[in-house]
C-alpha cells in the first residue's frame, strides 16, 4: 500500500511540475533570411521573427524550441506533425490558406522587390527580356516574379535559399533577383552582399504570419495572437522592430 501511495505521490508531483513549466512547443524556422530569421557573428539566432517569437512566449508562459531548418524543410516537417508550427517570414496568401496553411494575425507586412548586381545597368523589368531572375523556391516573391516573367519575357529560376538566389545574381547566372524588401536591403546593408535595389519594383505587400498546419493546434495560434496584441500594446513590438529596421 504504501508503494502505491508513493507512485500516485510521484505522478502528481510530475504533473505539477509539468503544469508549472507550462505548454511545450516544438517549432521551425529558416535557416538564413536577414532580418527575420538567422545567426549571428557568435552562432546564435537571432532576428525579427525570433524575437517577436520569445516575447510572445514570456508574455503567454509557454516553452518552446526553435529549430532553424531552411524553408522548404521546416514546412515540410510542420506538415509531417514533426513540429507544432513555424515562423519564418511566411507571407499571407488565399492560396496557401487553401494547402491547409493556418496563419496567425499578421505580424509584419512586406513588400516583395527586384535587386540586380552592383553597377548592372538594369533600371526596371523591361531590361529583363531574354535574361532568368533568381528566386527562393515556394515563396511570395517567386509568384511575384512568375506573374511578371511572361509580359517582360524573362525566366524565374529556384534556389533553396535567399543567400542561394542572392549568389546567383553576384555570379552572373542570372540577371536579377526577387525577395522580400526588408531581407534584400538587409543582406545589402548588413550581409555582405553586392547588390542593388531596382526603383519601383515593389509590390503592394503582404502580411507575415506565424503559421500551423493543423486545426488540433488552434490554441498555439491563439497564444500568439493574444501575446502578439500585448506586446504591440506594450512597445516591445516596436522596440524589436527598431532594433533590426531602424527607426
Amino acid at each position: 500500500m504504501k508503494k502505491i501511495i508513493a507512485l500516485v505521490l510521484c505522478a502528481a508531483l510530475l504533473l505539477c511540475a509539468g503544469s508549472a513549466l507550462g505548454e511545450q512547443y516544438e517549432l521551425a524556422t529558416d535557416a538564413s533570411f536577414r532580418p527575420f530569421e538567422y545567426t549571428d557573428k557568435t552562432g546564435v539566432l537571432v532576428g525579427i521573427d525570433v524575437e517577436i517569437l520569445a516575447a510572445i512566449a514570456r508574455d503567454q508562459g509557454f516553452e518552446y524550441t526553435l529549430e532553424p531548418l531552411g524553408w522548404n524543410t521546416a514546412i515540410a516537417a510542420c506538415q509531417a506533425g514533426m513540429k507544432d508550427g513555424m515562423i519564418a517570414g511566411a507571407s499571407i496568401t488565399e492560396d496557401r490558406k487553401a494547402d491547409g496553411w493556418i496563419f496567425s494575425d499578421p505580424y509584419f507586412t512586406a513588400t516583395q522587390s527586384m535587386a540586380v548586381a552592383q553597377g548592372v545597368q538594369i533600371k526596371g523589368f523591361e531590361d529583363l527580356n531574354g535574361h532568368s531572375v533568381a528566386v527562393k523556391a515556394n515563396t511570395t516573391s517567386m509568384e511575384y516574379a512568375e506573374s511578371l516573367a511572361e509580359q517582360y519575357g524573362f525566366k524565374v529560376m529556384t534556389f533553396d535559399s535567399s543567400l542561394a538566389a542572392y549568389m546567383a545574381v553576384t555570379g552572373g547566372q542570372c540577371a536579377a533577383c526577387f525577395d522580400d524588401t526588408p531581407a534584400l536591403e538587409d543582406y545589402i546593408v548588413n550581409g555582405g552582399v553586392f547588390l542593388q535595389m531596382v526603383e519601383g519594383t515593389a509590390n503592394e505587400g503582404t502580411g507575415l504570419g506565424f503559421v500551423v498546419f493543423s486545426a488540433d493546434k488552434q490554441e498555439l495560434l491563439d497564444k500568439f495572437n493574444a501575446g502578439l496584441a500585448n506586446i504591440k500594446a506594450s512597445g516591445e513590438y516596436d522596440q524589436i522592430l527598431a532594433k533590426y529596421l531602424g527607426e
